[in-house]
């Protein structure tokens, strides 16, 4: 599958039991397990999802003076 940082382990090795989950601002990443110590491994992929619908954030303007 998809290899990642362990943090605990302090190096790099396959993620085991890994699901391909989206992100809130549309990229995609994969989730699971180091296979030695079973700590949480997590991987960004590269690129977004296409049609991924992003909320903006409103924009307060400047009170003029």
């Amino acid at each position: 599958m998809a290899e990642g940082y362990c943090v605990k382990c302090k190096s790099k090795k396959d993620i085991v039991d890994g699901v391909e989950e989206t992100m809130k601002n549309g990229r995609k990443a994969i989730k699971g397990r180091c296979p030695s110590c079973g700590t949480v491994m997590f991987k960004i992929l590269g690129g977004k999802v296409p049609g991924a619908v992003l909320e903006a954030a409103p924009v307060k303007a400047a009170p003029v003076a």
